[in-house]
C-alpha cells in the first residue's frame, strides 16, 4: 500500500511537472509584448478584436480598462518619441555640448598659452627675431669690453681717447644700452612692444657707434696732423718747387686724356 501511494505521488508531481513547462501560446499577449518591445504598434492587432458595431463583450472586458486612446499611441520605449529614443537622445546631445565646451576649454588654454609665449620675458630667448637678427646686431653692446672697445686703434689713438675721456663716455653710453636692452629682453611685455623697443634701442646704437667712429678718425687725423707739424718743424720733410698751372695748360691736360 505504501509502495503505491508513494508511485501515485510521484506520478502526480511529474505530471504537474510537465503541466507547468507547457508553454503558453497566447496570440493577445505575444502580440502586446511585441508591441511594448521592438515591433511596430499596430492597432489591428489588438485582440480579441471589437467585432460587428463593437459589440464583442470580451474586447471591452480586455481594453475597456485603458484610455480611448490606447490603441492609437505608440508606447514602444524605442519609437520615434519613446522614453528610450529620447533618452538616448538627450545623452547624444550631453555628447555633443560637452564636446564643444571641450573645444571652447582647449581653444582657451592653447591661447592663455600663446599668449603667456608672446608675453613671457623668460620665453624670449626662444624669438625667432631675436635669435635669428637681434642678438648678433646687439653682441657689441651685450658683450663689450675695453678691449674690444679699442679693438683697432693704435696705441696712440687709444691712449688719446682714454685721455681725453671720450673713452669712458662711450663705455658709459654703452653700460646704459646694455642695461635697457636687457630690461627689455626680460620683462614681460607684449611681443610687438618688445620688438619696437629693440628697434629703437638698435637705432640709438647705431648712432653712438657712428659718433663713436667719428670720434675715433679724428683722434687718428689728430695725430697724423701733429706727426706731420713735427716733421715739418724738424725739417725731416723736403718742401719741392711747385708752380701753378694756366687755364690754358690745365684745359690742355683735359683734352690730351680725352683723346
Amino acid at each position: 500500500m505504501k509502495k503505491q501511494l508513494f508511485l501515485f505521488t510521484l506520478s502526480f508531481l511529474c505530471l504537474s511537472h510537465c503541466f507547468a513547462q507547457e508553454e503558453i501560446n497566447d496570440e493577445s499577449l505575444r502580440y502586446q509584448q511585441q508591441r511594448m518591445v521592438f515591433q511596430q504598434w499596430d492597432q489591428n492587432k489588438f485582440t480579441p478584436t471589437s467585432g460587428f458595431l463593437g459589440l464583442n463583450p470580451y474586447y471591452w472586458l480586455t481594453w475597456g480598462w485603458f484610455y480611448p486612446n490606447y490603441h492609437k499611441t505608440d508606447l514602444r520605449p524605442l519609437s520615434a518619441t519613446g522614453p528610450q529614443t529620447q533618452r538616448l537622445a538627450l545623452v547624444a546631445t550631453m555628447n555633443s555640448t560637452d564636446g564643444k565646451y571641450k573645444l571652447q576649454s582647449d581653444t582657451v588654454r592653447n591661447t592663455a598659452l600663446s599668449e603667456l609665449a608672446n608675453q613671457s620675458g623668460a620665453l624670449s630667448d626662444a624669438d625667432p627675431l631675436w635669435v635669428l637678427y637681434y642678438s648678433y646686431e646687439f653682441k657689441p653692446v651685450l658683450n663689450y669690453s675695453m678691449a674690444s672697445i679699442l679693438a683697432g686703434l693704435s696705441p696712440q689713438v687709444s691712449a688719446k681717447l682714454v685721455s681725453e675721456g671720450l673713452y669712458n663716455w662711450y663705455s658709459n653710453e654703452l653700460a646704459s644700452l646694455k642695461q635697457r636692452i636687457q630690461g627689455a629682453h626680460s620683462t614681460d611685455m607684449d611681443r610687438g612692444s618688445r620688438i619696437m623697443a629693440y628697434y629703437r634701442l638698435l637705432q640709438e646704437y647705431k648712432k653712438i657707434s657712428g659718433v663713436w667712429a667719428i670720434r675715433t678718425s679724428s683722434a687718428q687725423a689728430t695725430l697724423n696732423m701733429a706727426a706731420q707739424q713735427q716733421k715739418l718743424q724738424n725739417n725731416q720733410v723736403t718742401v719741392t718747387d711747385w708752380t701753378p698751372q694756366t687755364d690754358i695748360e690745365i684745359a690742355n691736360k683735359v683734352l690730351q686724356h680725352v683723346q
